[in-house]
Order: C-alpha cells, then sequence, then structure tokens
C-alpha cells in the first residue's frame, strides 16, 4: 500500500484526493493546506490522516512514501525538490516548475535518489488523445501539415501566473506527443487587461521541422467555455472536442490537392476532396483516474511514466521561449540546446534582434 501525502487542497487538490482515495493500492494518509476550514473538513472525512498546515510534517518518508504537489505553479519547484531530497515519488501538478533550469534539477534529483518524478499532464491519458495519436501513427492522417488549439472559458482567472502558463500547458502537452519532437521555433503575442503584469489573452504558434505548425489560443477572459483542437493532414482532418459528451472527435475525409505540372496559370487548379464525416469509438476512462494509476504503476515497477519530469522539461522549455517572445517584443524565439549536459543552461536567440 502507497502512502500518499497530498499538498494543496484548493482548485485540482479535491480532485485527486478523490480518485486516489478510490484506488486500491494507495493511501492519502496525509493532507496539507494553509486554509484552515477546508482542512478541517479533510481531518473530518479522514480521522486517521494528517492534517496540518505545515508542510513539513508531510515531507518525511517515515510518514508517506509519495506526495501529490497541487498548490500555485510559484511552488511546484520548491516543494518537489524538498520531496525530492528526502527520498520521495512526487508527481506535481502542471507545470512541474517555472524555468527549464528548475525542471533539469529536479530530474536529476529524481535520478539521483531513483524516486519517480511524474508531471499532471493529465490529457496524454485521455482516450480522445490516444486515438489520435494513434492516427498520426498509423499515417491516416498523411502527412501532418497543422494543428491548431483553442482553449478559454470565462474564468477562473489566475493571480500567480498568466494565462499562457494556466492554460496552454495541456494544448502543449498534446502537440508535442502528437507531432513527436520539440519546436525549432516559438512565438507568442497577448495582452494584459485585467492586470498589467498578467496576460488573459495569449497566442501561441511553434514551428516544428518538416513544416509543421503548432498553433495554441488560451483566454480566461471569453464569455463561452471552448475546449477544442483541430488536426489537419494531407489525407484526413479531425477535430477533437473536449466539451463533447458524446463524439469528442470527429474524423473528415477531406483534402485539397494541386496539380502536380502546369504550363499556365489557368490549368493551375485545386482539387478540394469531401468524403465521409465518422466518430470514432473510444473507450473513455476518466483521465485523472487513469493518470494517477500511472503513477502508481510508475512507482511500483520502477519504470519511468509517459509524463516524466523529461516530459514536464519540453513543455516548460516551450512556455519559458513562449514567455520571452511575449515579453521582448513577441517575435519568433529559437529554442537551441546546447551541446553540453542536460543541467546546462538552453539558449534562446531572438530572430532579427
Amino acid at each position: 500500500m502507497i502512502r500518499i501525502g497530498i499538498i494543496g487542497l484548493g482548485y485540482w487538490g479535491p480532485n485527486l484526493v478523490r480518485v486516489l482515495s478510490g484506488l486500491g493500492n494507495c493511501q492519502p494518509v496525509a493532507f496539507c493546506d494553509l486554509n484552515v476550514p477546508r482542512l478541517k473538513s479533510y481531518a473530518e472525512r479522514y480521522p486517521s490522516a494528517l492534517a496540518t498546515t505545515d508542510v513539513n510534517e508531510v515531507l518525511t518518508r517515515k510518514r508517506v512514501d509519495a506526495v501529490v504537489i497541487a498548490t500555485p505553479t510559484k511552488t511546484h519547484f520548491a516543494l518537489a525538490r524538498r520531496a525530492l531530497e528526502q527520498g520521495l515519488h512526487v508527481f506535481v501538478e502542471k507545470p512541474l516548475a517555472t524555468t527549464s533550469a528548475e525542471c533539469e534539477e529536479l530530474i536529476a534529483l529524481a535520478e539521483q535518489n531513483e524516486s519517480t518524478l511524474f508531471v499532471g499532464h493529465v490529457f496524454l491519458y485521455s482516450a480522445p488523445v490516444a486515438k489520435l495519436k494513434d492516427m498520426v501513427d498509423s499515417g491516416e492522417f498523411g502527412d501532418l501539415y497543422y494543428i491548431s488549439s483553442c482553449r478559454r472559458n470565462l474564468g477562473p482567472v489566475r493571480h500567480d501566473v498568466s494565462a499562457l502558463w494556466d492554460l496552454a500547458p495541456h494544448d502543449i502537452s498534446i502537440m508535442l506527443e502528437l507531432l513527436g519532437s520539440a519546436p525549432q521555433s516559438v512565438s507568442c503575442s497577448g495582452l494584459a487587461y485585467l492586470n498589467r503584469s498578467i496576460h488573459d489573452v495569449c497566442t501561441l504558434t511553434m514551428h516544428f521541422e518538416n513544416n509543421g505548425m503548432g498553433v495554441v489560443h488560451v483566454s480566461w477572459l471569453d464569455p463561452h467555455k471552448k475546449r477544442e483542437m483541430t488536426v489537419v493532414g494531407s489525407r484526413k482532418m479531425a477535430v477533437y472536442n473536449d466539451v463533447e459528451p458524446l463524439e469528442k472527435i470527429k474524423v473528415y475525409d477531406n483534402g485539397v490537392t494541386g496539380p502536380m505540372f502546369c504550363q499556365s496559370f489557368g490549368e493551375f487548379q485545386f482539387s478540394y476532396r469531401y468524403g465521409d464525416t465518422y466518430s470514432p469509438r473510444l473507450v473513455e476512462v476518466e483521465p485523472l483516474k487513469a493518470e494517477c494509476r500511472a503513477f502508481l504503476d510508475s512507482i511500483e515497477s520502477g519504470t519511468a511514466p509517459k509524463t516524466d519530469g523529461h516530459n514536464g522539461l519540453s513543455v516548460v522549455r516551450v512556455l519559458e521561449a513562449a514567455d520571452h517572445s511575449l515579453h521582448n517584443g513577441q517575435g519568433a524565439v529559437e529554442l537551441r540546446a546546447l551541446e553540453q549536459s542536460a543541467a546546462a543552461p538552453r539558449a534562446y536567440v531572438v530572430k532579427g534582434a
């Protein structure tokens, strides 16, 4: 039985408690939050567990085997580092940290202490994303042209990070999974309306090798909730609507082709193909439950999970470069890994600077 400590019982923490409590191979034995009334409610529901406002009481191997960190983004690194230094297994909600250097330090600590470092990129454990990945890998889409996504709603407005860091990690993680590589360059534009230092609306563009592209639009100032991703390939296209209760994916056997050869402009005509539209069958499992199971399985087996520290690092590198673009003229930023150790700082070059 894996003993779990949950740090942070605010927005997402209660969902993690609910799921972990229902799994057979773990037991929540400690809860930590600074909100005393909220903490008291968990002490009443779990009388045998520790309920404390002092995180140091949780971060001890005598009490827990693993911790789940669901706290504000800026606290992720410090809490995860302290837990890993104690030899604990660590589940960190997205994003893993606020810089790539912090991520690399956590990865090194996890490897040094033979601990599992797990990042909460929950959509990588969802049935629709798994289906899209199968379609990409099988070549059903043909050559991938681009992926675009829109993640917007009216709130919740964050006070610690921008909409880019709060909402975009989900779509970035999905696009990196589907495209199978990191982008070569990133650009980001956005505006701050409610607080001059925190962007409420952002549009991120990623350029990949082989002429692939990913576009992410995020906002917490929109009247309609929208969670939609479009995948466009040379053979087929698909729309993944996460708000749709039943047919979350619709595949379109549509496409556009041009003539192989022409001698004049009049001969140059595009050919449009309009085929069938269908929704593939999905075996739905609650993504959060699948994610928590993957965390526990990785602890028991000692194998790296899909969303390990390196996966978290890949997303933070994109966010870091996008933030650089956002605050420095909104131009394209090239991601160039220095050919040194994994702990070396990353180099960012602003095109045209």
